[in-house]
Formats: structure tokens, sequence, C-alpha cells
């Protein structure tokens, strides 16, 4: 009996060694979280990223794996993060005809949106006393992950600070979006995809996909932009202030 925490711990050691412990409890987790969300008959507030990502945590902390272990062997996933961002210009591709067709109100809508969403969560964390590494964390909340990882690295704020302001931002955007449109009576769904992807980046996209194809091509379109967009201007501005 006295052997068994020691066995265990061995063989703990031995799956996190590698990558597939983290992936697998990663995996799981979504796939779980996709049958609750379904079980749950889709609620807008409560996704499935956000649903895995709390089941996932709660493992990782009751099992005693420890978010650093987690992370090393989670590497591999973050890694695909990239390539899912530029898959998105499949469906892009396939709308371009309806992105042509609104180019000018693109350009107008576009810099005034982007520079509003970081600039109302800097002023509310400024006001609130926070430090500038917190301010520099939730500055890009509201650009796809691999983007917003790079400028908070670049900034000098917390990488996990940012995902969760990330998982937030997405949720309350794929929310406040929908209500919106119903209560201004928006039903075009380029408009509705576009706000999605500007506002709530990966996880209003994928909202906006179980719209229509073309609410998730405008979406594409309007979380592409808004990473360039962040990533160019949002540094120089860090920098001048």
């Amino acid at each position: 009996m006295t052997d068994q925490p020691g066995g265990f711990n061995a063989l703990l050691a031995a799956w996190t060694a590698g990558p597939m412990l983290s992936i697998g409890l990663t995996l799981g987790a979504f796939i779980v979280a996709q049958w609750l969300f379904a079980r749950l008959r889709r609620p807008l507030w409560l996704p499935p990223v956000m649903i895995a990502a709390l089941l996932l945590a709660t493992v990782v902390a009751a099992s005693g794996l420890g978010f650093e272990r987690y992370e090393a062997g989670a590497r591999w996933l973050t890694v695909l993060l990239g390539p899912a961002t530029v898959a998105l210009g499949i469906p892009l591709y396939q709308q371009m005809h309806h992105i042509r067709a609104l180019w000018r109100p693109i350009i107008v809508t576009l810099p005034l949106a982007a520079s509003l969403a970081a600039i109302y969560a800097l002023a509310i964390a400024w006001l609130m006393g926070a430090a500038p590494m917190v301010l520099a964390s939730l500055a890009p909340k509201s650009v796809t992950a691999p983007i917003a990882m790079g400028i908070t690295e670049e900034l000098g704020g917390s990488v996990s600070l940012t995902l969760g302001g990330l998982l937030i931002t997405g949720v309350l955007a794929s929310l406040f979006v929908d209500w919106c449109a119903r209560w201004l009576r928006i039903t075009d769904d380029r408009i509705i995809g576009f706000a999605l992807g500007l506002n709530g980046h990966a996880i209003g996209t994928a909202r906006a996909f179980e719209i229509s194809h073309i609410a998730g091509a405008f979406a594409s379109l309007g979380m592409g932009l808004t990473g360039v967009f962040t990533a160019l201007f949002l540094p120089l501005a860090f920098w001048m202030i």
C-alpha cells in the first residue's frame, strides 16, 4: 500500500514527460464540452470553448498535474493555432465577391472599431488602478490568440492573462452582437459576421459560421484585419505613450 503513491507519481511523470497527456486532456475536455453544449440547447453565453476551459482547469488543478506540466505538453496544440487561423482564408476567398461590394464601409469602420476595442478596455483598467503589465495584457483582448500572444509578449504583458481576456471577450461579444442585431433589427449576415469577427475573434467567428457561410466569411475578414491592424499600431501606441 505504501508503494502506491510512488507508483502513481512515477506513472504520472512518465505520461507528462511527453505531450500525449496534455493533448488527450485537451481533446477530451472539448469533446465533453461539445456534448454538454448540445445537451444544454446551445446557449450563447456558454460556448463549448468556455465549457472545455473550465473542465480542463478543474482537472489540471484537482489532479495535481500543474499548469507548467500541462503547458509543456500542450505546446504542440498551440503551434496549430497559426495554421488554423490561416485556413480561415478559404471561406474568405469563397465570399470575395461579397467583400468587394462592401470594401468602403469596411475600410472606414475597421480602424475605428479595432481602436475602440483596445481603448475602452485600457481606460477601464487604468481607472481601476491596473499595473502596466495588466494593461499590456488586456490591450489585445479582441485579437485572435496567435497574434494576441505575440503582441502581449512584445508589450511585456502576461500571456495567461491575455488568454483569459480573450475567452471572456469572445463569449461576451458573441452574446451582445446577437442581442444588438435583434434589437436594431439587423438581418444582413455580412454585417453581423463582420461585427462578430472584429469583436469576438475566433469565438465570434465560430458563432458566425453557425449563422451562415457568408457570416463566417465576413467574420474571418473582421478577425484577420483586426489582428493585422492591432499588431501594427498597438505596439506603436504603447511606445508613444
